[in-house]
C-alpha cells in the first residue's frame, strides 16, 4: 500500500504549512501557506538570511526619504513577498501571504495592505490570481474580504475557531477559511484535562466537520482548510475535506506511514436553503457566547503581532 501522504493526497489537496523551500521539494504540496510566525522561522535560518538583506535593501532604496520604521514596514512586507514567490516557484497552485495582524479591527487599513502585498507581488513578475490575501477573520477582517473579494482579490481567512466566523466568512464570498483543529483541542484538553479527544471526539475535528457540511448543504464556494494540527490521526479524520495546511513534521509522519486514509467528509449532501445573512450584532454576540473562540482569536492575533514586531526587530538588526 502506498504512504499516508499520498493516499490523503488522493482525497484532499494537500497544502504545506510552512515557509520552508527545502520541505516543500520533499513533499511536493499544492498549494503553501505562511504567516508572520513561519516566516520568522524561516529567516532565521541562515540560508534564508539574503532575502532579508534584499528585503532592506529595496526598502532603502524605495523609501530614501523615509524614517526607519517606515522602511522596516516595507522590508518586512517585501519579505513576505520574497518567500512568497519563491513558493510560488515550488507549488503550482496558491500562496497565502499574510496582511499584518495589527490591522485585524481595520478594514479599510486591510484592503490598503492587501493592495501593497500585491504591488509588491507584481514588481516581481509573479501571478497574483495565486496569491491569497490572509486575514484574520474578526468581523473588520472579514467585510475586508467582502470588498476585496469584489474586487477580484481572493482571501484567506483565518483563525477562525467559532461557527459565526465560518458563517460570515462564507457570506461575504472568502475564497477559502482555515479553521484551526488544534488550537481548539488545545483550549478544551485545558478546560478538561480528563476527558477523551481521540480520534472523532476531538472538538477541532468536529468544528470543521460542521463547517464542511453546512457549507456543502447551503452550497457555498468558499473552501474549507483544515490548519494548526497537532497529530496525524486529526488529519486522518478529515481526509475528504477541501484543503489541509499541514506543517512538515506532520507531512514527513504521513509519508512515513503505510496504514490506510479513509475518506471521512463527503460532498455529496442534500441542498438546503441559504439563511438570510448574520448581522454584525448577530456576529458579536454569537462570539461572545463562545469563550473559547473569542480566547484563541484575540490569542492568535497578539501571537502574529508579536512574531510581526520580532521580525522587525530582526531586519533592524541585520
Amino acid at each position: 500500500m502506498t504512504d499516508q501522504l499520498s493516499q490523503l493526497k488522493q482525497l484532499t489537496t494537500v497544502v504545506a504549512d510552512t515557509g520552508d523551500f527545502a520541505s516543500i521539494a520533499q513533499y511536493q504540496p499544492e498549494d503553501a501557506t505562511t504567516n508572520p510566525s513561519l516566516i520568522l522561522k524561516t529567516i532565521e535560518q541562515s540560508q534564508y538570511q539574503h532575502l532579508a538583506t534584499e528585503a532592506l535593501q529595496f526598502a532603502a532604496s524605495t523609501l530614501a526619504n523615509g524614517t526607519q520604521a517606515q522602511r522596516i514596514a516595507l522590508a518586512a512586507d517585501k519579505l513576505a513577498v520574497l518567500i512568497g514567490h519563491q513558493l510560488m516557484q515550488q507549488v503550482p497552485g496558491y500562496v497565502s501571504t499574510e496582511v499584518d495582524a495589527r490591522l485585524s479591527f481595520n478594514s479599510m487599513a486591510t484592503i490598503e495592505k492587501a493592495h501593497q502585498l500585491l504591488d509588491l507581488y507584481q514588481q516581481q513578475g509573479a501571478d497574483t490570481s495565486r496569491v491569497l490575501i490572509k486575514v484574520a477573520a474578526t468581523w473588520e477582517g472579514i467585510q475586508a474580504a467582502r470588498v476585496l473579494e469584489q474586487q477580484g482579490i481572493r482571501c484567506n481567512l483565518t483563525l477562525i475557531f467559532s461557527f459565526a466566523q465560518a458563517r460570515a466568512s462564507a457570506e461575504a464570498s472568502a475564497f477559502l477559511i482555515s479553521p484551526f483543529v488544534g488550537r481548539i483541542l488545545d483550549w478544551y484538553k485545558k478546560q478538561q484535562p480528563d476527558a477523551d479527544f481521540s480520534g472523532a471526539q476531538d472538538p477541532g475535528v468536529q468544528f470543521v466537520r460542521k463547517v464542511y457540511q453546512y457549507f456543502k448543504q447551503h452550497r457555498y464556494p468558499t473552501i474549507v482548510m483544515g490548519a494548526s494540527f497537532r497529530n496525524t490521526e486529526e488529519i486522518r479524520q478529515l481526509a475528504g475535506c477541501d484543503r489541509l495546511t499541514i506543517s512538515p513534521n506532520l507531512l514527513a509522519e504521513l509519508a512515513d506511514s503505510h496504514q490506510p486514509v479513509i475518506r471521512q467528509l463527503h460532498a455529496d449532501v442534500p441542498f438546503i436553503e441559504v439563511p438570510g445573512a448574520l448581522t454584525e450584532a448577530e456576529f458579536r454576540w454569537q462570539m461572545l457566547e463562545d469563550p473559547m473562540a473569542t480566547d484563541k482569536l484575540l490569542e492568535g492575533i497578539r501571537q502574529f503581532a508579536a512574531d510581526q514586531q520580532k521580525l522587525e526587530e530582526l531586519l533592524k538588526a541585520v
